[in-house]
């Protein structure tokens, strides 16, 4: 498929998407939106892709977020279902997702980025949710996610003020995985994917499946009862992959994984 606002590069299992309107960060409006939704039902429905990594086009940012000279001048700001990027409101998608952020990082971008499973920044990356300082909220999920994955009071410290943090302070807040060389990114990101590639897909699928609805749970013991019913835990129980694991452990091989 065309596309004229992101470009999608497929390199065996890894699916790499790239937001590509580098002329104005990386910002993103809604036919960008509807593109993405696209390319993610895509890699979703594609059961020989297994991981994506997503990243923006240029030096200068991974994406300024929402295109605010785009809606200034008029231009229409429709969401797909999926949300902001296609990602933010894609709740079902357990395959995982890695973030590159390449530089800029802001309000929708960074939203983009806390959708995404692992972030890997180069030591350039800057993050921030500003969007009172223009009249708005980081209502694609950063003041949600954010709170969930650094916690309560240092997400705050970043929401409250709007301030920029740096690819090295996002790894001690704990939202960031690993920080890089800004020519190493690449490189850095797709040995994440490479290292998942190992693993079985279904039993990637189903840990992140039990893990982020395990979360949604009221307890521990609620999260452990109810995780049989998953899906994809479903799935990896009734998979090929399910027998050749144990089999190829016994016969002292590598595992030959059909991600189905």
């Amino acid at each position: 498929m065309a596309y004229e606002f992101i470009s999608v590069e497929r390199d065996g299992p890894v699916t790499v998407v790239t937001l590509n309107r580098p002329d104005v960060m990386n910002a993103l409006h809604s036919p960008a939106h509807h593109e993405l939704h696209d390319a993610f039902d895509a890699f979703a429905a594609d059961p020989d892709q297994w991981v994506a990594i997503v990243t923006g086009a240029g030096e200068r940012a991974f994406s300024a977020g929402n295109d605010l000279k785009h809606q200034a001048t008029g231009g229409g700001m429709g969401l797909p279902p999926s949300g902001f990027a296609g990602l933010t409101e894609r709740f079902d998608l357990t395959k995982p997702l890695i973030a590159a952020v390449n530089g800029v990082a802001m309000g929708g971008g960074f939203e983009i980025a806390l959708a995404c499973d692992l972030i890997i920044a180069a030591e350039t990356a800057t993050f921030a949710l500003p969007e009172p300082r223009v009249g708005l909220a980081a209502l694609a999920g950063g003041l949600h996610r954010l709170p969930r994955q650094i916690g309560e009071k240092r997400a705050m410290g970043m929401i409250l003020t709007g301030r920029r943090v740096s690819a090295a302070e996002g790894r001690e807040l704990g939202f960031v995985n690993e920080v890089v060389p800004a020519a190493d990114l690449m490189t850095a990101a797709r040995r994440w994917a490479a290292q998942i590639c190992e693993l079985s897909p279904m039993s990637i699928r189903a840990s992140k499946e039990a893990v982020f609805k395990g979360l949604d749970e009221v307890s521990l013991a609620a999260a452990m009862a109810a995780q049989m019913r998953y899906p994809a835990i479903s799935a990896m129980l009734r998979s090929e992959d399910f027998k050749e694991g144990p089999m190829a452990f016994a016969q002292k091989r590598p595992p030959q994984w059909k991600g189905r």
